[in-house]
C-alpha cells in the first residue's frame, strides 16, 4: 500500500477555496486500486497557504494507471474563461505558487481495533 502526498502551496487566504475544488470526484474513486483521498490544511502558516492532498493506493501500478488515464488529465485540464465555473478555476490557478510530489510506502497503518503492517516490519507484541 502507498500514499501519495501533492504538497500545495497557494497565495495566503486561498485554501480552502482551492480544496473545495477536491469536493466532487472527478473520476478518482472509480480508479482500480484506489483506497482513499484526504485533503489536509495545513495551520499556523503566516505567508502562503498550504494543503496536503493524500491519496492513499492499494500499489504504486493503481497510482500510476490513474495518473495515465483519460480521467485524471481531464481533472487536471485548464478549462480557461469559459469553464463550467464561469472563470473560478481561472482565478484558483492564479494563487497556486507551487507543489511537491511524494511517494510513502505504508509501512503500518492503525484503525480503531486494527494494525496492519508490511512485510518486513516486526510485531511489537
Amino acid at each position: 500500500m502507498i500514499v501519495v502526498t501533492n504538497t500545495i502551496k497557494v497565495k495566503k487566504g486561498y485554501g480552502e477555496t482551492v480544496a473545495n475544488r477536491f469536493v466532487n470526484s472527478k473520476g478518482i474513486d472509480l480508479s482500480p486500486g484506489f483506497l482513499r483521498m484526504e485533503v489536509l490544511f495545513t495551520e499556523g502558516l503566516e505567508e502562503y497557504d498550504e494543503l496536503k492532498v493524500s491519496t492513499t493506493w492499494e500499489n504504486k501500478a493503481s497510482f500510476e494507471g490513474w495518473v495515465n488515464s483519460d480521467s485524471f488529465r481531464q481533472a487536471h485540464a485548464y478549462k480557461g474563461k469559459g469553464a463550467q465555473q464561469s472563470g473560478k478555476r481561472e482565478q484558483t490557478e492564479c494563487v497556486m505558487l507551487g507543489s511537491q510530489l511524494t511517494t510513502h510506502r505504508v509501512l503500518v497503518a492503525r484503525q480503531a481495533g486494527i494494525v496492519q503492517h508490511s512485510e518486513g516490519v516486526a510485531d511489537a507484541n
